[in-house]
């Protein structure tokens, strides 16, 4: 197995609580019959959770992506993620932890689901 593989497992197995919070909601199909997966490997990069059906990618940011060198570096990833199609939508932590209504009213959003 490669490196990649074998951090994006460690990843899976290793979720922050946020990141928890939200497969809660997502996995197994529970969000509007879209399948997620978590920890996905793209290129180099690993993305927190993907729909690959929309070609929609969550990611959950935690403080240190306020630094510079990490503003620079997601900013790099996301053009990468986007010029491959895919829509990059970022939730920060205390959204998930303080706001996980508006969280999923904005998935809804980006999914276009009308229910």
């Amino acid at each position: 197995m490669d490196v990649q593989k074998q951090r994006a497992r460690y990843l899976r197995n290793n979720m922050t609580d946020c990141e928890r919070k939200l497969w809660s909601i997502i996995r197994n199909r529970q969000f509007y019959g879209y399948r997620f997966l978590r920890q996905y490997c793209i290129g180099s990069y690993i993305v927190d959770f993907i729909c690959r059906e929309k070609k929609v990618i969550i990611e959950v940011d935690g403080g240190q992506h306020n630094q510079l060198n990490n503003i620079s570096y997601d900013s790099i990833r996301t053009n990468y993620l986007n010029s491959l199609g895919y829509k990059v939508i970022r939730f920060w932590n205390n959204d998930i932890e303080q706001n996980i209504e508006g969280v999923y009213i904005k998935l809804k959003e980006i999914l276009n689901i009308n229910d």
